[in-house]
């Protein structure tokens, strides 16, 4: 068994170059995730008050309100921030004031966007309500104005079908690694998957008789059968025998280095910064969900119904499917119609 603690200090070096120290950190922290998914790992124990009571929010959260990982991961980020930045030094939560809570929401909304201000206020709402019922902050801090966001306000995310075909040619396909994203950023960019969605496959998703692709769909809480190209079929096989590690787990992409396991939604988030980030393409700005909207304007723009480009992204209403197909002034001009004309008492035609 390690301790949590021991490891830290022993893999902190000085007396070496910075790009050094850092990859001494960055093996420590992998072999810390290694112990603890085999289970010998002893966590340290935080006995401060703040760290107990941010523990025992974060238990109440997994307990009693049934969070999700990821949900418990987006909390948790938020707690620890106001804790650091949002609570004056010296002073304990019993202190705080609504000054205080607008001086931390005034200082992350300078560093994010109202869209991502607007998760930050929730879990800092849900947070300041458990304190005041428990006793560790005065009551009514949670009472926080949200920033107000409008469906449609932003322009479409849809990247340009060339761009999105050079992103996939800039992967070159020599190792693991880059069979494992080629495929991932296919899935996406062909069938307009959801990172949840390409995160919940696994290996008995496939139907090879069939040749189509069974698709959890979490938002909507279906299942969709997707059919399967040729080349789609050929690519999965080669990547399954030449990149996929020989893991007994069941799902069908999972992290390179150890410890092996299925990678999560926001894995594959990252999956797709890195590389457009590294493609050299101008993707500024662009999100995972730039390929989903890509995949829906090029079935648009063959002719597909907006019922049937709903049908397939896992959209309930048309209302949900039109927002990835706003202001496509190409289509737009395709199909005005020719201004009439008016021919007045003098015989001149005027439009």
């Amino acid at each position: 068994m390690f301790n949590e603690a021991d490891l830290q200090e022993a893999f902190v070096v000085s007396g070496v170059r910075r790009s050094q120290a850092y990859l001494y950190l960055c093996t420590g922290r992998i072999f810390t995730k290694f112990l603890a998914a085999a289970g010998r790992l002893t966590p340290t124990e935080h006995r401060d008050p703040v760290s107990l009571l941010c523990r025992r929010y974060l238990q109440y959260l997994v307990e009693v309100r049934g969070f999700s990982d990821q949900s418990l991961y987006q909390h948790r980020g938020t707690v620890l921030d106001f804790l650091s930045r949002g609570v004056p030094t010296n002073r304990h939560l019993s202190a705080l004031t609504a000054a205080d809570i607008e001086a931390f929401v005034q200082l992350k909304s300078r560093e994010n966007s109202r869209q991502s201000l607007q998760h930050i206020v929730a879990h800092l709402r849900a947070f300041l309500r458990y304190c005041a019922d428990h006793g560790e902050a005065p009551s009514g801090l949670h009472i926080i104005d949200t920033p107000r966001v409008y469906r449609g306000e932003l322009p479409p995310r849809a990247l340009d079908w060339m761009i999105v075909r050079r992103l996939l040619a800039s992967i070159r396909r020599r190792d693991p690694r880059d069979w494992r994203d080629y495929t991932i950023l296919h899935l996406m960019a062909y069938y307009g998957l959801r990172p949840s969605e390409i995160a919940a496959l696994r290996l008995d998703s496939i139907d090879w008789e069939a040749g189509t692709l069974r698709v959890e769909q979490r938002k909507t809480r279906s299942v969709l059968i997707l059919p399967l190209v040729g080349r789609t079929l050929r690519l999965l096989r080669r990547y399954i025998q030449v990149a996929r590690s020989s893991s007994d787990l069941p799902h069908l992409f999972l992290r390179i280095r150890s410890p092996i396991k299925p990678l999560k939604h926001y894995g594959i988030i990252e999956v797709f910064s890195y590389r457009a980030k590294n493609s050299g393409l101008p993707l500024d700005g662009a999100s995972s969900y730039s390929l989903r909207h890509a995949f829906a304007m090029r079935l648009l723009h063959r002719g597909v119904g907006i019922k049937a480009i709903g049908d397939l992204l896992g959209h309930r209403s048309l209302e949900a499917t039109c927002v990835y197909l706003r202001v496509d002034t190409d289509m737009l001009r395709a199909v005005a119609l020719p201004l009439p004309c008016v021919v007045t008492a003098e015989g001149g035609d005027h439009a």
